[in-house]
């Protein structure tokens, strides 16, 4: 049975079937990465952003002779965004080629076209079935990045120290946990702008405007994901030359997520790029000791970045990629296929 469904009202033992089934899916597809945890799970499926809306779909087993509801053994979210909504689904590995994913993506993309949509989105890990199966239902990949993680326990933390203290003069380096204090708010938003001119995806857009930066540090906080930010401030001017960002999800505490790193054009050429990172990691290991892992993620051609990862220790680890295809197209070749 395929049923809209609202985490917001999910039983807890709803919440608690998904999340099996979602480490499943991890044990199966992915099994280097953490297993999910329950915290702010919750919170992490239903919070969006002003402006946003998610919608999700279950596809749950039949009911138990007793009257206990089945489990949760596929699900579907659409994040509607922009002009474009961001599909995210999982089947529980034991059931999968049953055209329960099929059916789960049609339910999204209906809902999709009827709110006059064009076009869906998704995001697919390399050397997944995700893959083919994605491609079987026509969509076409768009953007390909490069995994990469750093496994804490082979850093070189003397130096890493060392690292941190490689920027250029003329710039001071602080660190500010859950977010950048407001009366910096603006100039660190003048330096995301940085963005708009680097083809970064479309699927995970950041925040350039004063209002929406701060939107989504509280998106971020009401999700159970903590922000961590590093920047660089130029000391003349008092702008914010560069920047890092590291989340650390309550969902997954071992493995931060590595947000955007960027360093304003012309402040380039300074070792601010590399001292940033490296100085988030050693403010992490105290203020996250459990971490053992951070991932992420860089375009192909960024070759600088990449070399910068591959200096603090990262190591490749597989292809993300993005994928899309119109609405119009997918909701009626699932239906002549139904």
């Amino acid at each position: 049975m395929v049923r809209e469904w609202d985490p917001r009202t999910a039983s807890s033992a709803e919440i608690a079937s998904l999340l099996d089934t979602l480490n499943a899916m991890l044990a199966a597809d992915l099994p280097q990465d953490p297993p999910w945890q329950e915290s702010c799970l919750r919170e992490y499926l239903a919070e969006v952003m002003p402006g946003e809306r998610r919608i999700s779909w279950v596809a749950q087993a039949d009911p138990a002779a007793d009257g206990t509801p089945g489990a949760i053994l596929g699900h579907v979210h659409v994040l509607l965004l922009g002009n474009i909504g961001v599909l995210d689904a999982l089947v529980h590995p034991s059931v999968r080629r049953r055209g329960i994913g099929r059916d789960l993506v049609l339910r999204a993309a209906r809902r999709v076209y009827q709110e006059g949509f064009e076009s869906i989105g998704v995001e697919v890990v390399g050397d997944t079935p995700a893959l083919g199966f994605y491609e079987s239902l026509g969509f076409r990949r768009e953007y390909v990045e490069t995994r990469s993680v750093l496994d804490l326990s082979s850093v070189d933390w003397t130096e890493l120290a060392e690292m941190s203290t490689g920027v250029g003069t003329g710039y001071h380096v602080q660190f500010h946990p859950g977010g950048p204090p407001d009366e910096l708010i603006e100039a660190y938003a003048r330096a995301k702008a940085e963005l708009r001119d680097v083809e970064d995806g479309e699927l995970r857009p950041s925040s350039y405007d004063p209002q929406r930066l701060r939107d989504s540090l509280d998106c971020l906080h009401r999700r159970g994901m903590k922000p961590y930010i590093v920047l660089a401030l130029h000391e003349q001017t008092g702008e914010v030359a560069g920047l890092t960002e590291v989340v650390v999800p309550a969902q997954h505490p071992t493995r931060a997520d590595q947000y955007d790193t960027i360093v304003v054009q012309d402040h380039r050429g300074y070792g601010i790029d590399r001292a940033i990172k490296a100085r988030m990691l050693l403010e992490l290991r105290s203020a996250e000791p459990q971490l053992t892992e951070v991932q992420t993620w860089n375009a192909q051609a960024n070759e600088a970045m990449l070399k910068v990862n591959a200096e603090l220790g990262y190591r490749p680890d597989r292809d993300w990629c993005e994928y899309s295809v119109d609405v119009a197209e997918l909701v009626h070749r699932l239906d002549k296929s139904r």
